[in-house]
């Protein structure tokens, strides 16, 4: 697929199927890129495709399917896009280009030459509960014990958090939470046994238990 140049180019592929509940046009806006007029559309459409049905398939979807619908935060961004997000609009703090890499910019490989895509989501069942006082590891331990991430990265507002799926994964966690902590680094083994780690979400619904018709 050639990189959109038309409505009818950008429609085909907002209107491709990632997974079972997402397609490519869920992942597409950006509030920067609406608000300062720049295009957010892949430069090579087909390796955007490859990375974001796996991080759909893999990774989001389990999440729907244990505690329902989610809120996609910012998802895939052009090159361009990102780079104006990092240099221009600083207050979004947007990671450099080659740190973004098969991270939010999903139509490029990282210097590992690994396939990668992220997204910050919130998952509203937990962002309530966070709310009223819940600690945002026992979503990230949850996290490490059920999905094939590569990294997860949490922020204070709604635990909202970057999930990134890639190949080769680094299995780590980081947070902002407000301050800056590394929960598990990548290659190591998490500091809590796996008895504590299930304990901290012994009440979360049951992994991928809602069953739809």
């Amino acid at each position: 697929m050639r990189r959109p140049g038309s409505y009818s180019s950008l429609e085909t592929l907002g209107r491709v199927r990632l997974s079972r509940h997402f397609f490519f046009r869920d992942f597409l806006h950006s509030e920067i890129g609406s608000f300062h007029g720049i295009p957010n559309l892949p430069e090579t459409p087909d390796l955007a495709i490859a990375a974001g049905t796996r991080l759909c398939e893999e990774l989001l979807e389990p999440i729907v399917e244990t505690f329902g619908p989610i809120h996609v935060r910012s998802s895939y961004r052009s090159p361009e896009l990102n780079h104006y997000g990092a240099t221009v609009a600083k207050p979004q703090r947007c990671a450099r280009n080659e740190a973004n890499y098969a991270g939010h910019i999903w139509d490029r490989r990282d210097d590992e030459g690994r396939m990668g895509a992220c997204a910050c989501i919130v998952i509203p069942w937990f962002a309530d509960r966070y709310e009223a006082g819940r600690d945002w590891r026992d979503l990230a331990w949850w996290v490490h014990d059920h999905l094939p991430y590569s990294s997860a990265w949490f922020f204070p507002r709604l635990a909202a958090f970057n999930l990134t799926w890639r190949e080769d994964p680094d299995r780590a966690i980081d947070g902002y939470m407000p301050r800056r902590i590394q929960l598990l680094k990548a290659g190591e083994a998490p500091a809590e046994p796996a008895e504590e780690r299930a304990r901290r979400y012994a009440d979360f619904p049951p992994f991928r238990g809602i069953r739809y018709p």
